[in-house]
């Protein structure tokens, strides 16, 4: 049988999955890290959830064709159709900062502090972290990832307390020692300049591009503070 091979940016993920967990994977799509994780015996059982019958009806099809068991597949949105207790372990991976902010929104005992939440943003990453810190949440360590050449935010969160500077909560509230995270600022400073620029050309929206200025300025000063963290 052949090998099931994770993208770097689910290995990432499995990595971080405490061993003899019970997980639960939203927004499971394929259900590659529960199948994978069953199959290596990291966790004792999963849960493989998803909003809309095509991506579950291709979770089975790969727990079927791995041979994977422990996996129960369910419909729904979010976690509402995983109790508390079910958990140890959440992952919430490949969809917008956004969406995942209002999937704990709508399920709040995540903030126990008995669960450990494992979040990956495929965009918005600054509306997760903030979310993060205004709910009960702390992020107890973040990492990049480059997968098909684009770079990714994964998080390890759980309830608790946590302030973050403007500069944080844009650049990454843990990743002044990560390899890639020199390449994540330029970028997102790039993108803002660019946006600062068509505004500045419209000649509208001047408070909201006095915003973008000083998130840059942020950003900038995140920079420096990785620079010199690696220089350490």
């Amino acid at each position: 049988m052949k090998q099931l091979q994770l993208s770097p940016r689910l290995a990432l993920i499995a990595d971080w999955v405490p061993l003899g967990t019970r997980l639960a994977d939203v927004g499971t799509d394929h259900a590659y890290l529960p199948v994978w994780l069953r199959l290596h015996g990291r966790v004792v059982s999963a849960i493989a959830c998803d909003l809309r019958q095509g991506p579950l009806a291709r979770a089975r099809e790969t727990g079927r064709t791995y041979g994977a068991d422990g996996i129960a597949y369910r419909l729904g949105n979010g976690l509402a159709c995983v109790a508390p207790e079910e958990a140890d372990t959440i992952v919430i991976a490949g969809m917008g900062g956004e969406n995942i902010a209002a999937i704990l929104e709508r399920a709040p005992w995540t903030a126990d502090g008995a669960h450990t939440l494992l979040l990956q943003p495929q965009s918005r990453a600054e509306v997760l972290r903030t979310f993060l810190a205004d709910h009960g949440y702390a992020i107890r360590r973040e990492a990049l990832v480059r997968d098909r050449g684009t770079i990714y935010p994964v998080m390890e969160a759980g309830g608790g307390e946590m302030s973050l500077t403007l500069g944080q909560i844009h650049a990454g509230a843990a990743l002044l020692h990560d390899p890639l995270g020199d390449r994540y600022i330029i970028e997102k400073i790039i993108r803002l300049q660019n946006a600062v620029a068509g505004l500045n050309r419209s000649g509208a929206q001047a408070e909201k591009a006095d915003g973008l200025r000083e998130i840059v300025t942020a950003l900038l000063a995140m920079r420096e503070e990785w620079r010199r963290a690696k220089s350490e």
